[in-house]
This record gives C-alpha cells, structure tokens and sequence, in this order.
C-alpha cells in the first residue's frame, strides 16, 4: 500500500488493525514485520532558499534530487549521508525521509555533526494517527527544537515523517586528502588525534588496516588547502609514514568509497558498526578478531566484518560504546537484536515515549539498527 498526501498517511495509520512496515526507498535496511506501507509518494521540495541555506521537502523526496538542486548553487548536504544499497544488497532510491529517520551521517559528522544536527523542523504521523508539526525553517524558529532532534534516529518508531526542513552548506572551492602510508591501528589513531587536535581543520579522519593506509581530509579555498596540507605534513613527519597527496577528484572518490564501506559490499560475512572511544578503536579490533575492519572519525566509529553468526557484544564485553548489527542473514538477527540493548533507565523512557506517541503499537520499531 502506498500514500501520495499527509491526511492519507494519518488516515492508514488510523485504521490500520496491526503493525504497519513502513517504507521510503526502502534501501536502509529499516523495514519491519507488519504490513507494508510506502510513503515514495510524498515527495518534491516544498521550498529552497539557497540564501537564507535552508530547504524543506517531503520525506519520500529522492536524495538524488535534492542533491542535484544544491548543486545548482553550489551547495551541498554538508554530513554525506552514506548510500546503504552497495553495502547491504538494496536497490530503489534513498530519500530524504530516510536519511533523517536513520540519522544517517558519513565521514564529516566528526567535524561539522550529525545528519539531526542539521534538521531544523518537522512534520509527522504519530502512531495514533495524529499529523504533528515541529521546529522551523530557520535556526532562529526551532521551537519544541528537542522534538525535531528525537526525530532523527528514531527509525519511524515514534512517527512516520512526512516533512523536513533542514540547512545546508557551500561546497568548499576545493578539497584533497593527505595519506600515510604504513602506520599500525595505533599508530593511524595516534596521527588522527594529532591531525584532529591541529589547528588545520581537518574535516575526515580514516584508517584502512588492509591498506595501512590512513586518509586526512582538508577543505577550503585552494591556497588555504595547499598551506594546511603543508602544515599538516610537517606535524605528522615523526610518525615516520610515507605521504602523499591525494587531489579534488581523488579524494572525492575516496570519501565516497570510506562513506559507503565499499570494502564490504562484496564480501561475506556479517557488517557491525561499532561506536566508542577513538582511543579504544584499536583494543576493539583486537578483540573482535574480525575478518576486516575499518576506522572512521579518528577511530570514534570502527566497522568490523565478522564471520556469519558472531555474537560480537559478548566477544568485546564491556567498553565505553556501544555496537549495532548492520548487515546479517535471518537467523543471525533473530538471535541478536540490532541496537545495543538499552539500560533499564534508557528502556523507560522509551517505553514511556512510544506510549505517547505510538499507544496502538502501529509502528514496530524493529527496524534492523540505526546507521
């Protein structure tokens, strides 16, 4: 079943007599168990000021779209929302609804925030039926703010989001990628602390162990760029790495191989993403003994591929982060829950707000985690 308006969603949630799938492009791997409900239809971009950097669209807007209008004025969605359809097997077409409603943030959440960081105001379907709006169009205008950001990740668990305003940014003039050559886990994740804590604004942090290659990202006017990457080689020559640099076009291939874990897409085996320290990245990776790993955000964020059937949380025991199953078959998610189990006190609020918000329990919230 699919709905083209706002009151046709709120009508089938309405009625619905048990828990509804509900669907945007449906390449995130958020689907539930229930009745299968497309929000595609409500799409299009209600208003773009690329003055003011500010957009609203409805949530079934292809992200493809958007990002062509930005484009056109020579901006952009500044948190590179990763495309999930290589990594998990998916087809269709990610939206926008999605990309909030996943919190879906790439490699520049570590410099500039998270996809919810750039949400300015919503409209949604509670699961009672009820059409709620929240937040603004401009920064100064976000009241009930907290509303809008308990929105981003909630994986339609609350509400079924119809319409988001959200800002942008300028596409910087220009961007490369200084790269080490050689450096261990802890040494990659020593470098990207060093580079992070530097004053060259360093906007993505990365290390591959099978490469042993580890990539940071400048941005900026281009003389700004040549003189920070001059920089940044200097502070990082005790390291003892080999160093090169990677151009515009380079680095745009390569943050966009990083972004969509590329390294993955084609191998077997189960997809975890691990939130923690960057510090304990590599003690992480230690223990998971995974078939391969990465490192993102300075090693705030490691992405291990396990052997089908591993119960990652237990192999890793206790650290200051939690893991989220990404990509498994069946009977792997049926053994393991996506999310990290909550504490009891992070359990009641949950159960406190779908009560509020969900009391008909329509939306399942049993998507398979939160990207």
């Amino acid at each position: 079943m699919g709905v083209t308006s706002e009151a046709k969603l709120a009508e089938a949630i309405r009625d619905a007599d048990g828990p509804l799938s509900v669907q945007g492009g449906n390449t995130r791997g958020m689907a539930g168990r229930g009745a299968a409900l497309s929000v595609a239809g409500l799409s299009g971009i209600r208003l773009y000021e690329p003055g003011a950097l500010t957009l609203v669209a409805q949530a079934g807007t292809p992200l493809s779209e958007i990002e062509e209008a930005l484009a056109a004025e020579g901006q952009r969605l500044a948190f590179e929302p990763m495309d999930h359809r290589a990594l998990l097997g998916s087809s269709g077409t990610p939206t926008i609804g999605g990309v909030f409603a996943a919190n879906v943030s790439g490699p520049r959440r570590l410099s500039v925030g998270a996809a919810r960081d750039f949400l300015l105001g919503v409209r949604f379907v509670d699961g009672a039926g009820r059409i709620v709006k929240n937040g603004g169009r401009v920064m100064k205008n976000v009241t009930g703010y907290d509303l809008v950001k308990l929105m981003a990740g909630a994986c339609g668990s609350l509400g079924v989001l119809t319409e988001v305003s959200l800002k942008v940014l300028p596409v910087p003039e220009t961007s490369a990628t200084l790269c080490l050559a050689g450096l261990d886990d802890h040494a990659a994740v020593k470098a990207m602390a060093q580079a992070m804590s530097s004053p060259f604004e360093v906007t993505g942090a990365a290390h591959d162990p099978a490469k042993r290659q580890t990539l940071l990202r400048l941005e900026g006017f281009a003389p700004s760029v040549r003189y920070r990457l001059d920089r940044l080689r200097d502070l990082l020559a005790s390291t003892g790495a080999d160093m090169h640099i990677l151009e515009h076009d380079d680095t745009e291939a390569a943050w966009r191989r990083q972004r969509d874990v590329t390294a993955f897409a084609d191998r077997t085996g189960d997809v975890w993403r691990v939130h923690c320290r960057p510090t304990e990245a590599p003690e992480i990776a230690k223990r998971a003994a995974a078939e391969a790993h990465l490192f993102d955000w300075a090693g705030g964020l490691v992405w291990l591929r396990m052997a089908p059937g591993t119960d990652l949380r237990t192999r890793l025991g206790k650290y200051d982060g939690h893991a989220t199953l990404v990509r498994a078959d069946a009977a792997t998610r049926a053994a393991f829950p996506q999310e990290q189990p909550a504490s009891p006190g992070v359990e009641r609020l949950r159960a406190g707000l779908r009560a509020q918000f969900d009391p008909r329990g329509n939306l399942t919230g049993e998507q398979a985690g939160r990207p």
